[in-house]
């Protein structure tokens, strides 16, 4: 069966890298969820956070375990999650193959 959400090496180890300045934690998961509201109907959410939930679906990537609960599993299907150094375009980018249409903030999207 296919992944839910891919994670490049690069988004991986920043996730890595964030989970180690939270400090404490004892099973860091990195959370990715959709919301309902945004300018275009719905937003993506990412956390780190220590654990999953028992409904959560688990997907491990490049040493980094990813959770998705039940109702974003739809929408995150096939999602690709990437990151990039840089002082202006730097950050996570999101590419989603669900997406019908993007906001300009790129963490809103329709379906």
């Amino acid at each position: 069966m296919e992944p839910i959400v891919y994670l490049s090496e690069k988004a991986a180890e920043e996730v890595r890298r964030m989970a180690s300045a939270e400090g404490g934690l004892k099973d860091p998961v990195l959370r990715l969820k959709v919301t309902t509201g945004g300018c275009s109907g719905f937003s993506y959410g990412m956390a780190i956070e220590d654990g999953s939930r028992p409904d959560d679906t688990v997907v491990e990537a490049h040493g980094v375990r990813v959770a998705i609960d039940p109702f974003s599993q739809p929408y995150l299907r096939g999602l690709k999650l990437d990151f990039k150094d840089g002082f202006v375009d730097g950050g996570f980018s999101i590419t989603n193959p669900n997406a019908k249409s993007t906001c300009g903030c790129g963490s809103s999207f329709s379906a």
